[in-house]
């Protein structure tokens, strides 16, 4: 089995049972985006493909216990990598990339590979797929609160406001309506364009039905 398809199957295990939108499919779609990106934008595949496979390995443990899930997947990666005889040199650029993935890390990659996964994840977010991540997400997260009373301080204003038609919207222009002008590369901000024009109609259309449903007929 080669390096690859090991570290594919190392990263199911930390997403079995993963709760939110951040499963094994988002994972995949992640990679995908990062190979067709690459083949544009340039950058060293196997850094690439490795840390679309481990960027969010940390995630359900933020999910427990609070934290910076790019950090712990960062460590996991590397002692991982190590094990698997890595590099060390490729081990550093793959826990670059995904210290630097987080939207809301705030943090600038400077290499051309952190920037095209971090472009990637975002892309992920927009389009059909990002309108039902982000309810899968909210959903969860609500559900998280309720069981657990764990809460992420930095979706107060979104997930967890009583009207979720409401929490959809101000998550909407706070997150994905924001990506376009904050992706690196214009592989992706082509791409973004179009997947932002699906979410546009979406919610304009989810407002109009919700409005009609609080007038009534």
């Amino acid at each position: 089995m080669d390096l690859i398809e090991k570290t594919r199957e190392f990263a199911v295990t930390f997403h079995e049972g993963e709760p939110s939108s951040h499963d094994m499919s988002h994972i995949t779609r992640v990679e995908t985006l990062c190979r067709k990106i690459q083949k544009e934008e340039g950058g060293d595949l196997l850094i690439l493909r490795l840390a679309a496979l481990l960027h969010d390995v940390g995630v359900i443990k933020e999910h427990e216990e609070g934290g910076d899930h790019a950090v712990y997947s960062a460590e996991i990666a590397t002692e991982f990598l190590g094990r698997a005889g890595v590099e060390k040199k490729t081990v550093e650029a793959v826990a670059y990339c995904i210290l630097t993935h987080r939207f809301s890390g705030g943090k600038s990659p400077e290499i051309i590979e952190a920037r095209i996964l971090q472009d990637a994840d975002r892309l992920d977010a927009l389009g059909a797929i990002g309108i039902f991540r982000s309810i899968l997400s909210m959903g969860a997260l609500r559900m998280l609160k309720h069981t657990t009373g764990l809460d992420k301080g930095s979706s107060k204003k979104t997930v967890y406001i009583n009207d979720p038609v409401e929490g959809f919207n101000e998550y909407m222009h706070y997150k994905p309506f924001k990506i376009l002008d904050k992706l690196n590369t214009d592989t992706a901000k082509r791409i973004a364009g179009e997947r932002l024009k699906i979410m546009r109609l979406y919610l304009e259309a989810l407002n109009i039905e919700a409005e009609i449903c609080e007038k009534g007929f």
